[in-house]
């Protein structure tokens, strides 16, 4: 029998598609033509069955080699998980964990699964010893932490596999690690195909100047902090649940315990089905709340980073980035959550408060890995930077909220355009804010029964009241934040003012 015909065999039975059939033999060509101590690459999106893949080159390898594999990981979830599907592909594995500190029974087994830093220790210990091991493979490999382990299997042959193969460490490039990357099908191919769900994605104006990027190359936690916890962004992100995802089952992302706390009360408060999951939950409290995540149909889980690897949940519907990121791996990593073929739907929703897609492009436009694997740096550095993403933004008001001015006859303001006409007939430039406003109380008092209505009315302005503040600026060329606070803060004053006597 060829091999060929053993990898379909094994596919019909485990379900690899043709798709990772390919990429296998890729990758075993790769192994046949290369030396022991080659370093090889695989990129393959989130959601394509990486582990299924290397769960299969395992079987093969061992069958056809006669030497042992030893499976890195990152998290503790990652290595049972790994171990479950190593054993339906009738790999005989042992996980090393933190309770096993000897391998008298190492000859019984042809593969180890273990965490980076579980094993570094092992290794470290003279008296430990793992032995004939021919092939290492990598989950997650474009985490740092596993260069450590270079040096323990120097002649062995090193399969790394990722979705992002851009490091997370900015000056610790994937090239100085590995000599060739093997690209797989891409996100649209995946979904043309039928094996992803299609994302819809929804955007939201958030202004982001006020971040800091620490060393790490992402926005600081603090700094994300203190925008996402604040009023305007909490109701900003409610009022985007309520008109997109209200009923659906929801995972928000956040950046820091704090924000994601404040996600929960607010979400509480407003009476949905909430619950806020970080990494200093017990395997317990995590357990019984993904159990609720699962069963629950309006489930709205609350996070940090602790769901964006080692948690598949098919059933999710809507995928809320409540924060921004500079990295393109946590990108898709939080996207692909969402990107799970299940049941007869195949399309999730993606609610972005983060100008995230505007930063790094749609979710399912194609990627030259090749590029970023050989100049990571050069694609660091072009990253579109904050001031210019807000500049381009165009601000279109939700239908929910159109809805509520239905009587006004036009709700549409180009600031740009009334600057214009302000400096051609030698007016002030703040007669474009003035304008704005007359506009604004115009919209609120018709569409409203008493002052009141006007000033409830005026709340849900925010978004447009800022969007028009922040191109009012642009236009003068003031873009300092203290400016453009006490604006958006006389702006609603005088707005207020305005309906004063009208009813």
């Amino acid at each position: 029998m060829s091999e060929i015909q053993s990898i379909q065999e094994t596919a019909t039975e485990k379900r690899l598609y043709d798709y990772q059939i390919k990429d296998l033999n890729r990758i075993f060509d790769v192994m046949n033509e290369e030396s022991n101590n080659f370093n090889l690459l695989y990129q393959l999106p989130t959601g394509g069955g990486k582990t299924v893949i290397f769960s299969e080159i395992v079987r093969r390898y061992i069958e056809t080699h006669h030497k042992k594999v030893v499976i890195l990981t990152h998290r503790v979830e990652l290595c049972k998980q790994t171990s479950n599907v190593l054993s339906g592909f009738n790999v005989k594995n042992k996980v090393i964990n933190s309770k096993v500190k000897t391998l008298p029974d190492q000859d019984e087994y042809k593969c180890f699964v273990a965490m980076v830093e579980t094993l570094n220790n092992r290794l470290s210990d003279k008296d430990f010893e793992l032995k004939n091991v021919g092939l290492v493979i990598i989950d997650e490999a474009h985490y740092n932490s596993f260069r450590k382990l270079f040096k323990f299997f120097d002649q062995c042959f090193i399969l790394g596999v990722t979705a992002t193969p851009l490091s997370s460490n900015i000056k610790l490039p994937m090239k100085d690690n590995y000599d060739q990357l093997i690209v797989g099908d891409d996100i649209s191919t995946l979904i043309k195909n039928g094996f992803l769900a299609n994302a819809e994605v929804h955007n939201y104006d958030v202004g982001l100047t006020t971040l800091k990027i620490g060393i790490n190359g992402d926005y600081t936690v603090k700094s994300s902090e203190a925008l996402y916890t604040n009023n305007v962004m909490q109701s900003k992100l409610l009022m985007a649940y309520e008109e997109m995802a209200k009923g659906k089952k929801t995972l928000i992302f956040n950046n820091g315990i704090y924000t994601s706390k404040e996600v929960f009360y607010t979400f509480k408060k407003a009476g949905y089905n909430v619950r806020h999951l970080d990494n200093t939950a017990s395997k317990q409290d995590r357990k019984d709340i993904l159990k609720w995540f699962k069963k629950t149909p309006d489930a709205v889980l609350t996070s940090v980073s602790i769901l964006t690897t080692g948690f598949d949940e098919p059933s999710v519907e809507s995928i809320i980035l409540n924060r921004a990121t500079r990295s393109l791996t946590l990108y898709f990593q939080m996207i692909g959550r969402g990107s799970r073929i299940y049941k007869d739907r195949d399309t999730f929703q993606v609610i972005d408060l983060g100008n995230n897609v505007a930063r790094f492009g749609p979710w399912d436009q194609p990627v030259d890995w090749q590029h970023i694997f050989k100049y990571p740096d050069f694609y660091l550095e072009n990253i579109a930077d904050d001031e210019t993403i807000e500049q381009d933004f165009v601000y279109v008001m939700p239908s929910v909220l159109k809805e509520k001015f239905k009587k006004s006859e036009s709700i549409d303001f180009d600031v740009k355009a009334e600057y214009k006409d302000v400096i051609s007939l030698n007016k002030k430039s703040f007669t474009v804010i003035e304008r704005s406003i007359a506009q604004h109380s115009q919209m609120c008092i018709e569409n409203s029964e008493d002052v009141y209505d006007a000033r409830d009315l005026a709340k849900l302005l925010q978004d447009d009241i800022a969007y028009r503040i922040k191109k009012y600026c642009y236009c003068i060329m003031n873009s300092t934040q203290n400016y453009k606070d006490w604006l958006f803060e006389e702006y609603n004053r005088k707005l207020r003012i305005s309906f004063n006597g009208k009813f």
